[in-house]
């Protein structure tokens, strides 16, 4: 227990050292979702919310791999796309139409994750898409939102139909599209997100080996509300998760906090 509480890192207070604290944390996402295979090519983005009357949010420069990010590197913009202080990096116009939804809210949501992996995009495609066939998808009971394909989101109307979509969900399935999950921060953004992708990969697998045996819906409620229980430490939703995955980051390449 003393190395868990010896690897938190002291909480900052002042702007400046809150946004660094946010760099340092999204950076080290974008290297695990590297680690963990889900990243397609340069696409996807994660973006977090700084604290501000103002929103604006950090987002992934536009052409660099997810395990070249840095803290340094993520790019600070507004809810129209614009670049707030210097940058040399440009801005994926798609990911800024689906994240700005959801920050220009402002809502207890401060971090969006959206991935294109291939479980992912498969179960979206599904009709009938997430499937209550493992414990990890009893978790999305009842706070999974879905959201039709219109196309790249290049299209600013889509804003607002998001929104509507999403409503007081955790996750999302875009369909015939990819993932997408909220979180107050960003230990609790990416714990639902693995925590989906996770679900997606189990039911495709369980789907391309057999019969798939539905768990019962009285189960899946008990489930569900187990899983609140589990998930929710006094650290916070995914926060002793995302300790010790940057551990993990930082005895593999530190430079993510570079």
């Amino acid at each position: 227990m003393s190395a868990v509480l010896s690897a938190v890192e002291p909480v900052a207070t002042d702007p400046e050292g809150v946004e660094r604290t946010l760099r340092v944390q999204l950076a080290a996402a974008y290297r695990l979702v590297e680690h963990f295979g889900w990243s397609e090519l340069i696409y996807g983005h994660l973006t977090v919310r700084l604290p501000g009357e103002t929103p604006t949010f950090l987002i992934n420069p536009y052409g660099l791999n997810y395990d070249e990010v840095t803290a340094s590197s993520l790019v600070r913009i507004d809810v129209d796309g614009n670049v707030v202080g210097e940058s040399n990096y440009p801005v994926n116009r798609a990911g800024f139409v689906i994240h700005s939804a959801i920050h220009m809210a402002n809502s207890v949501n401060k971090c969006v994750m959206h991935t294109h992996t291939r479980a992912g995009m498969a179960v979206a495609a599904l009709e009938d898409g997430l499937l209550q066939v493992h414990m990890y998808s009893t978790g999305f009971h009842g706070r999974i939102a879905y959201h039709e394909y219109e196309g790249p989101s290049l299209d600013l109307g889509e804003r607002g139909r998001l929104l509507v979509d999403l409503g007081d969900g955790k996750a999302m399935i875009l369909r015939n599209h990819g993932l997408l999950t909220v979180g107050r921060t960003i230990p609790e953004a990416f714990i639902w997100l693995y925590r989906l992708e996770r679900a997606c990969q189990v039911q495709l697998d369980a789907m391309a080996a057999g019969r798939l045996h539905l768990i019962d819906s009285a189960v899946v409620d008990h489930s569900n509300r187990e899983t609140d229980r589990f998930l929710e430490s006094e650290a916070g939703i995914g926060e002793l998760e995302f300790q010790a995955l940057m551990r993990r980051l930082d005895r593999i390449d530190p430079s993510y906090r570079d």
